[in-house]
């Protein structure tokens, strides 16, 4: 008998810990820290040794990791993104292609870029849909944010053929899947430009802060600009390779970086175990009926702390859902807040109402833009869709062989029962 029916859980001890990149905090953080602090050095461009700042280090080994020529540190995903459109000459009457399902800091980004986000579909990969991103470029249509969510890695391949072949630029945000690959290469090199995130939420975390990789020398240079609207009088080498022009104060601190740096030399650990703590688990329930697994472009480089996969409709994913809470572990819904309000489109509010921070001169309005994009909350009806029948469970690396079984056992018990 299922648990919410009076039957015995299959859990009762508590589930896994909220946060993947703070659990893995040990001397190797505290060390960092401090030694920035016996340096007291914790601005980046103060005084000799640039390029041995803790940034400048953290930079290099992203540019290792994603096989890139250049990287730039900043102080968030949100700040990455910017720098990496405005790197990339994208502004006022452009458009850029981004998916229905993720954070709202990527449609943020393009609007703050002065730019106009065009929101498509996504498919069972709840990653973007490769051929509603076609369908949806116009004349004004100047580049493309494929999201690598929940670890997930797009489908890079139709994505980047099409973005060539339409001569768009393509800005990867991978947020929310550092660490992962696509075909064996690390996720963030495949674009024009490459955006990661180091919030707390993340696998890698420095507090806040992002990076920006790419190969191009002057989306570098442009985007070092405008991520320190000072950084010519720094002395950095970027700053003299593009004309200088007003920009923000993105700087990333020491501290920040120090952290990064810490928490990055474990990634490919932390990693490895997510890939093996899934693969149990999908291998336990593959087989069952009734439900589907969410479609991997590449398991091998998926980031692996999430798993997902769907009922036939929305009510029967509502009442699978509860039951399997109900057997001891929690999941997420878009019916329980589980797929966050914040990363489906019908929740970006000052968007979908075209609204800037004045009534004046907003990105659709100003005389730049000569495109007509319209916005509606049943625009994606496939996206909706998709998430309304959607259950996703998180996964840490902590998990034990009995975690496992108990995540297989009570999906299991609550398919047998209702799917």
């Amino acid at each position: 008998m299922l648990a919410k029916h009076g039957g015995t859980p299959v859990r009762t001890k508590p589930w896994i810990p909220p946060f993947i990149s703070t659990e893995e905090f040990d001397g190797t953080e505290k060390e960092a820290l401090l030694n920035v602090l016996n340096k007291k050095r914790v601005f980046r461009f103060y005084g000799q040794g640039l390029g041995e700042s803790e940034a400048a280090r953290l930079e290099q080994l992203y540019r290792e990791r994603t096989g890139t020529r250049y990287a730039l540190a900043v102080n968030s995903g949100t700040s990455a993104l910017v720098s990496a459109l405005v790197g990339a000459g994208i502004g006022p009457g452009d458009e850029v292609i981004v998916p229905g399902y993720t954070y709202i800091a990527t449609a943020a980004a393009v609007l703050i870029a002065r730019a106009v986000p065009v929101i498509v579909e996504i498919d069972d990969t709840l990653t973007m849909d490769p051929k509603a991103f076609e369908a949806a470029i116009t004349p004004y249509t100047k580049a493309v944010i494929p999201v690598h969510m929940r670890g997930t890695p797009c489908q890079l391949e139709e994505i980047l053929e099409i973005a060539k072949r339409r001569g768009l630029l393509v800005i990867e945000d991978v947020a929310q899947a550092n660490g992962g690959a696509y075909r064996g290469r690390a996720l963030g090199g495949w674009g024009d430009a490459g955006c990661f995130s180091f919030q707390q939420y993340k696998v890698v975390t420095s507090g806040e802060g992002g990076m920006v990789v790419t190969n191009n020398p002057r989306i570098h240079a442009r985007a070092s600009v405008y991520h320190d609207c000072a950084i010519s009088f720094w002395g950095v080498a970027p700053a003299d390779r593009v004309d200088s022009f007003p920009g923000e104060n993105y700087r990333m601190s020491e501290l920040q970086a120090a952290l990064g740096l810490a928490q990055s030399g474990r990634l490919d650990a932390v990693v490895g175990r997510l890939r093996e703590v899934k693969r149990t688990i999908v291998g336990g329930i593959r087989s069952l009926e009734g439900i589907t697994l969410q479609r991997v472009p590449d398991s091998d480089g998926d980031v692996s702390y999430s798993l997902v996969f769907y009922l036939p409709d929305s009510r029967r994913a509502a009442a699978f859902a509860d039951c399997l809470r109900a057997e001891g572990i929690p999941n997420g819904t878009i019916h329980n807040n589980g797929f966050a309000d914040r990363h489906i489109y019908v929740n970006w509010d000052y968007v979908l109402e075209k609204r800037g921070a004045t009534p004046h001169d907003t990105p659709w309005s100003c005389a730049s833009y000569k495109g007509n994009v319209q916005y509606s909350r049943d625009m994606c009806p496939r996206t909706l869709d998709l998430l309304g029948r959607a259950v996703s469970l998180s996964l840490h690396q902590s998990m034990t062989g009995e975690d496992c079984r108990d995540a297989i056992d009570a999906i299991r018990k609550v398919a047998k029962h209702l799917a």
